[in-house]
């Protein structure tokens, strides 16, 4: 019994082959996930944190508390300037006076912070952006860019508002106040709006390790206020070292004119809280290409 002889069928070269099949063999090797570049990750978390309608709301929330603080605390603080003591007068801080929103404003940017990530938790959306940019660190990396480029100005934005109305308003109650060429002005201004970006990326680092809005949110509590306000209640050595290294209080120094000789220095304490979040931002990336979606 004889077998039919059969013969493979003659392979076309892919150069041989029509420009338009080409093209169809070509197609998914360009789609291949992963060649998205960095440009591209920027490109999608900007549209990201642009379309959020948590951002606009949390910018308009945070210049709203720095104005509105700034003027009330202006006029009280102005008008019983007149009562102070000598030395009370020589620790009278206009800068630290009106720029006092940033304590309300440092939760708002925090929060923002947060919900860059874990709002793609929340949504599951964190599941198609992995897919698409399986590389975890370009995709915190894009995160971290596009929210310094977004909170950066706004909060130089916000620190020169709070600024202005709140010199005003010591200067109509007779206190006194700061010029805008300042350089103590300045410093606190453009340090205030360092500060406020810094407390964005302690949200997005602790945003990323806890993967929750609403722990992420009360640790920023915690972390920015509570501390805050009970360290000079803590004891002996232990009082002093959080009231002179806690990150919050130290890099909030930027914003006085008035030097407290037991804390910190403005740009050094500036320092020690932008290391902290650095670190925080380290882990973050760490335990962020570690676990699961």
């Amino acid at each position: 019994m004889s077998h039919p002889l059969t013969h493979p069928e003659p392979r076309q070269d892919s150069a041989e082959l029509p420009s338009h099949v080409r093209g169809r063999r070509s197609a998914p090797q360009d789609a291949e996930p992963g060649r998205a570049g960095f440009r591209h990750s920027l490109h999608a978390e900007w549209i990201k944190i642009r379309t959020m309608r948590s951002t606009l709301f949390v910018i308009l929330g945070a210049l709203v508390f720095a104005v509105g603080l700034a003027a009330l605390n202006g006029s009280s603080s102005g008008s019983e300037y007149a009562d102070l003591s000598p030395a009370d007068r020589a620790a009278f801080d206009p800068l630290a006076t009106s720029l006092m929103g940033y304590l309300v404003a440092q939760i708002a940017f925090g929060l923002l912070g947060g919900l860059v990530m874990t709002a793609e938790y929340g949504a599951r959306t964190i599941v198609p952006t992995l897919a698409s940019v399986p590389q975890r660190a370009r995709v915190l990396g894009a995160k971290t860019v596009v929210l310094t480029a977004v909170t950066l100005p706004v909060g130089a934005v916000v620190s020169l508002a709070g600024f202005l109305i709140g010199q005003a308003s010591l200067s109509g109650a007779g206190a006194p106040h700061l010029g805008l060429t300042n350089a103590v002005a300045l410093r606190g201004i453009f340090g205030g709006g360092l500060y406020l970006a810094l407390a964005a990326l302690l949200g997005l680092a602790l945003g990323t390790l806890i993967r929750s809005t609403t722990a992420t949110v009360t640790t920023l509590f915690g972390v920015m206020l509570i501390v805050q306000a009970f360290a000079p209640a803590l004891p002996g050595a232990l009082g002093d070292w959080v009231s002179k290294f806690w990150p919050p209080i130290a890099g909030g120094q930027i914003i006085t004119a008035v030097r407290d000789p037991d804390l910190l220095a403005p740009w050094t304490g500036l320092g020690v809280m932008a290391g902290c979040v650095t670190a925080l931002l380290a882990a973050a990336f760490v335990v962020f290409r570690k676990r699961d979606a």
